[in-house]
């Protein structure tokens, strides 16, 4: 059972000592994405419903890059620091995960890294 590195240009840079994603024994398991832009590592602006769009398709890009997509998720984790935003960003979590129905938390925070307003990991097979 080897650990292997998943990382992709299609996604933000880790902005700290860790991976975009591990992929072990048939699970590939991404780290919490915000809503950086890929091409220029700026925070997306807008409300939470763009900032969501945004790291799901940082996610997707991941788990493309990981041999996964979107279909295999299994598990999310969904932080906010403001879960008066609920709503709105699982309008736009239904549209990215709504098929697929993955196991998920969706957690209140104080804050996220570079001020962002949603973060999101995942758990995919990549069966």
């Amino acid at each position: 059972m080897l650990r292997e590195v998943v990382s992709t240009e299609k996604a933000p840079k880790a902005i700290g000592p860790y991976e975009q994603a591990i992929k072990f024994n048939g699970l590939l398991f991404t780290s919490g994405q915000i809503a950086l832009d890929p091409a220029t590592g700026t925070l997306t602006e807008g409300d939470v419903s763009a900032q969501t769009r945004q790291v799901l398709e940082n996610l997707k890009a991941v788990l493309e890059a990981g041999g996964s997509s979107l279909d295999h998720v299994i598990k999310a984790t969904v932080y906010l620091t403001d879960l008066g935003n609920f709503a709105k960003m699982n309008e736009v979590y239904a549209e990215y995960l709504g098929g697929v129905k993955p196991a998920r938390s969706t957690v209140g925070v104080a804050t996220l890294p570079r001020g962002a307003i949603v973060e999101i990991d995942l758990v995919a097979t990549t069966m």
